[in-house]
């Protein structure tokens, strides 16, 4: 019995559905290169780690792992509340980020419903859709010449809207991308949308953000109850192990979210974690000033050996290697790359397969990022 006799038990979007591609098995290559240095740079993560007081809180769970985490993450909860300026029940706790992005679609999209995202967004969203069962309508992207290349196009993604569209989903900064669209462009889009049509901006990296013009979701949320924000303590916080993000919206829509939301669904390491790295803003502060550092130079010196180096506010930098259609060469760059220790992220899956993701390191990754891809490129 093979996949093919389960896959037709399965509804319809999930026979359409290919898995999630993470990019390489980084735990095979961690073996591989066990007792050297693995310059890991191709899953956004924050290489300076996450606070003392984060670490701190973890440690004191561990006496307490043989009891159920609290399944309202109270706490944390209140925290994140007090920090955003917003009632406690305008929070919805998830398993990352990514858990939430799931679960919107599994509350608000379906069969005979229309999904909304715009080309070379997050992946995740076109999975949601699937999942879910709805018809995902791929709005068109800014255009490779434009400021912010295959950046969303808002107009373009408001136009895609029809009288089935029940969900939206949308990216600032947007993974893979890293381009960013300003708060009047935002205001003017929401001006447009339906209000039975759920918004959701998925802001993962919004702390690295330093643009001028460019302003949280958050800010219009409270004339607009369809809106909701989704954030990660994953990328700026350095708990990427521990899974942990949240949402915030209306208290009305949010509490219609919870009745999907699994039990226990953070665990307790993550839940102390969060709260104590939410209130080390020196740390974070700290994180976001190497990474625009580091960010910078990066472009740099990526851009001064003859490549292109897309914008980005996020702490990644999306680099074109070759034209597209010469995806071969690309792919040898990458694999050789591997070979030296020093792992990027293949685009292949994005339909962008002449360029690479590259996480933005610290200093010491950077260089030797740097000296393996002159090695290559010689």
């Amino acid at each position: 019995m093979d996949e093919s006799f389960f896959s037709a038990l399965a509804q319809p979007g999930i026979q359409r559905l290919r898995a999630y591609d993470p990019g390489h098995d980084l735990v095979a290559f961690r073996r591989r290169f066990e007792g050297r240095h693995l310059v890991e740079l191709g899953s956004n993560e924050n290489p300076y780690g996450p606070s003392a007081r984060a670490k701190e809180a973890v440690l004191g769970t561990i006496h307490d792992s043989f009891r159920y985490p609290d399944p309202l993450g109270g706490d944390l909860n209140r925290a994140l509340a007090a920090k955003h300026g917003v009632d406690v029940g305008s929070i919805l706790l998830g398993n990352g980020s990514h858990e939430l992005l799931m679960q919107f679609a599994q509350v608000f999209a379906g069969p005979g419903v229309d999904v909304v995202a715009s080309k070379f967004g997050f992946a995740v969203y076109a999975i949601a859709a699937q999942c879910a069962g709805a018809t995902l309508r791929v709005a068109p992207c800014h255009a490779d010449a434009h400021a912010m290349p295959r950046g969303h196009d808002l107009d373009a993604i408001a136009a895609a809207i029809t009288d089935t569209t029940r969900l939206v989903y949308l990216a600032n900064p947007n993974n893979p991308t890293g381009t960013w669209y300003d708060a009047d462009a935002f205001a003017a889009f929401m001006a447009k949308v339906p209000g039975d049509v759920v918004v959701v901006v998925d802001e993962a990296y919004a702390e690295f953000v330093d643009a001028p013009g460019w302003a949280s979701a958050l800010t219009v949320q409270a004339r607009h109850p369809n809106l909701v924000v989704t954030r990660t303590f994953s990328k700026a916080y350095a708990l990427a192990g521990l899974r942990v993000g949240f949402a915030i919206g209306h208290p009305a829509l949010i509490a219609v979210m919870e009745r999907a939301r699994e039990s226990f669904n953070v665990n307790s390491a993550g839940l102390a974690a969060a709260e104590a790295a939410l209130g080390d803003e020196e740390h974070l502060r700290w994180v976001v000033a190497r990474n625009a550092e580091q960010r910078a130079a990066l472009a740099t010196a990526l851009h001064d050996r003859g490549l292109r180096v897309f914008p980005s506010q996020t702490n990644f930098l999306l680099v074109q290697f070759a034209e597209p259609g010469d995806e071969a060469r690309v792919a040898g760059i990458e694999a050789a790359l591997c070979e030296r220790g020093i792992v990027l992220r293949p685009m292949g899956g994005y339909g962008l397969g002449h360029c690479l993701r590259i996480t933005v390191g610290n200093a010491d990754e950077n260089r030797r990022l740097l000296a393996g891809l002159d090695e290559v490129r010689a």
